[in-house]
């Protein structure tokens, strides 16, 4: 598959009930890199990675349904696996022969439903401080304690939420940014996205999936996921990075991703 540029396209692709999705689009060369984006987050948090991969890769960056620039038509049913139905319609379109999932937080959840689907065209799936929550280890009322102050007040609660996922090296303005843009979802569907996001557990992907899983963390990860991952997953860490650690240090970042994709293609 070839884009046959390595100039940026935007493409309105299809999620699997139609809803249309704004997706840069660049580059050439096998296997696709998919790239998808974390909860109430968008595709130009990729902007660095889909610059720097483009010259050996086509890869692909969607706006999930409600994200950015992409609609949220009549859906009802919002959480991990209709978001990991969205990526495989994609990576359909796309028609790729082979891929390589990349997500970062939420998008990692989703990356590894989407990768059970997809099957044999997965080569790979690196998750992006997926686990910076203990999804799979969060009890009923861990989930609720966690919730209930979004429901309460959305803007406070993700003001809280950047703030709690950031370190000294994350820089300020990316935090304002990341505030604005988080802060501007519709609350009508990221609010049941982050309860069923909560809910989720990895347990069935780590089980099922025989293809090599990899992790960059940053210094957020609590000890009770990285136990969990452990068994499955390879994990690099950039210690003192904050969650959003390809927005943080790109150069650094790509770097490690590239040996990982050494292995992978």
């Amino acid at each position: 598959m070839s884009i046959s540029t390595n100039a940026c396209h935007s493409r309105t692709l299809l999620s699997h009930d139609d809803i249309p999705l704004a997706c840069d689009c660049r580059g050439e060369g096998a296997p696709l890199l998919l790239f998808v984006h974390g909860w109430t987050c968008r595709r130009s948090h990729w902007l660095p990675q889909l610059e720097h991969f483009s010259a050996n890769h086509v890869v692909a960056a969607p706006d999930l349904p409600g994200h950015g620039e992409s609609g949220s038509g009549r859906r009802l049913r919002w959480g991990v696996k209709p978001f990991a139905q969205d990526v495989v319609s994609c990576v359909g379109a796309l028609d790729a022969e082979k891929v390589i999932l990349i997500g970062h937080s939420m998008g990692g959840a989703v990356a590894l439903e989407a990768a059970r689907e997809l099957g044999s065209l997965v080569a790979g799936v690196v998750l992006v401080d997926t686990f910076v929550i203990d999804y799979g280890g969060l009890s009923p009322e861990t989930v609720e304690a966690i919730f209930a102050p979004f429901q309460e007040d959305f803007a406070a609660a993700m003001s809280a939420l950047v703030s709690q996922t950031a370190t000294p090296a994350t820089p300020a303005d990316l935090k304002a940014r990341l505030l604005c843009e988080m802060s501007a979802a519709d609350p009508a569907w990221a609010l049941p996205a982050w309860r069923n996001l909560l809910q989720w557990t990895p347990a069935a992907a780590f089980s099922e999936l025989q293809v090599p899983l990899h992790a960059i963390n940053g210094a957020l990860i609590p000890p009770s996921a990285r136990e969990r991952c452990a068994p499955f997953v390879t994990e690099t860490i950039i210690p003192e990075a904050g969650h959003f650690l390809q927005m943080e240090d790109p150069s650094r970042f790509n770097h490690i991703l590239e040996k990982i994709l050494t292995r992978l293609c």
